[in-house]
């Protein structure tokens, strides 16, 4: 079995006490990546200091807080692998996780994208994900409009498949991987190891889903930027005006429920305009 060249893209920011947790855990895979990219979003801690002591053979770049996807993407385009990971800073990898990826592409030429199971920590507690946040592989472009349905973490992806559908969208400050996995799975089947090969922790004051309130406003963003391409066929379409239409209308009775009234406006406003493209298609499709 050959083994792939795949670049690790850590992006991190001010993390200096959770970072070397993940960069020991890319250190004790079994199977060597040909390098390790960290890419600093600005940090004003210590973690320059904490890699440049600890962690030599690291390849930095420090970036002045242009976001994550900024982070991820210095990092892709800096890459040399023909395979790329993402780990992110607060998260770690199980020793066995890019030998069994790479087994597991080996054996089905045609996959492109390789995700794995997970496990969750929340404050240091192990918990259960919910049953709508169960891991799957091949057509998944449906179970990915709901929610996000891949882990940054977990994923092992061709460089060719960012170069054909782009990489992260650097006007979503959040929800970005949202909308990369929509973008590669209306496209790409992708392939599941159906093991926890990756540790997830969470809870902590910044992360984006705290940082945010209406995440799923980002969804629609990113949902609206599809439907707006040409990438889609007729089911994905309708599939995903559906989603959004449903996304926009608990959206915007948050908004109202906030006395948010401006912004619940602007959805009532993009609900009209979705109905009306839906109903175009549907009547393009029965005449």
């Amino acid at each position: 079995m050959d083994t792939m060249s795949i670049s690790v893209i850590v992006p991190t920011h001010n993390r200096e006490h959770l970072l070397p947790r993940a960069l020991n855990s890319i250190a004790a895979q079994t199977q060597k990546p040909l390098e390790v990219i960290v890419v600093d979003d600005g940090s004003t801690d210590n973690t320059i200091d904490t890699l440049r002591h600890g962690f030599p053979d690291v390849v930095l770049f420090e970036e002045s807080q242009r976001g994550v996807s900024a982070a991820r993407n210095r990092g892709i385009q800096a890459s040399r692998g023909d395979w790329i990971a993402f780990l992110d800073s607060d998260d770690e990898w199980l020793p066995e996780k890019l030998a069994h990826q790479n087994a597991a592409l080996a054996s089905t030429p045609t996959a492109l994208l390789c995700h794995t199971d997970e496990v969750w920590i929340r404050n240091g507690t192990r918990v259960n994900p919910m049953k709508k946040h169960a891991k799957r592989g091949g057509d998944i472009f449906k179970d990915c409009l709901p929610l996000c349905c891949m882990s940054p973490s977990s994923v092992v992806v061709h460089r060719n498949v960012l170069e054909d559908v782009g990489c992260f969208d650097e006007a979503l400050p959040a929800c970005e991987d949202y909308d990369l996995w929509l973008r590669i799975t209306s496209r790409y089947p992708v392939l599941f190891i159906d093991e926890p090969l990756v540790v997830k922790h969470g809870g902590h004051n910044d992360q984006l889903s705290r940082r945010y309130w209406g995440m799923d406003r980002f969804r629609i963003a990113a949902l609206e930027k599809l439907l707006g391409s040409d990438s889609l066929n007729d089911t994905q379409r309708a599939e995903a005006a559906r989603v959004c239409a449903e996304k926009i209308e608990i959206y915007r009775a948050g908004a109202k429920k906030r006395g948010r009234h401006d912004e619940a406006h602007l959805y009532t406003v993009k609900l009209q305009k979705l109905q009306q493209s839906i109903s175009n298609d549907y009547n393009s499709l029965t005449t």
